[in-house]
């Protein structure tokens, strides 16, 4: 019988948007910080094909705001996106609460 890793098991790329606006809302940070922020957590780094498709439509959805600092943009949660992040750990607690009890 085959082991199952972390990775097989707990796939998170449905998390990936709440992670992010998670991270922004403790400091502003460009796409490499969170990248690094979330292979701290999760234990494997995002590749640039996950995370800044992820932040563009973060974007689109008017929950982060850019602002350019020569080439690095820097990612902040807009006062919606700061919403968004509280009604999402509502959902997500009533989701899972039962989970880590079982």
């Amino acid at each position: 019988m085959n082991k199952l890793d972390d990775n097989q098991c707990c796939d998170m790329r449905g998390l990936l948007g709440f992670l992010i606006l998670f991270l922004l809302s403790k400091k502003s940070m460009h796409g490499q910080d969170i990248a690094n922020e979330i292979a701290k957590r999760k234990g494997e780094k995002p590749s640039p094909g996950t995370i800044y498709p992820a932040l563009k439509s973060l974007k689109h959805s008017g929950f982060l705001e850019e602002q350019k600092e020569g080439k690095i943009i820097i990612y902040t949660l807009t006062k919606k996106g700061k919403k968004a992040l509280e009604i999402a750990k509502r959902k997500f607690s009533r989701t899972f609460l039962g989970v880590l009890e079982s």
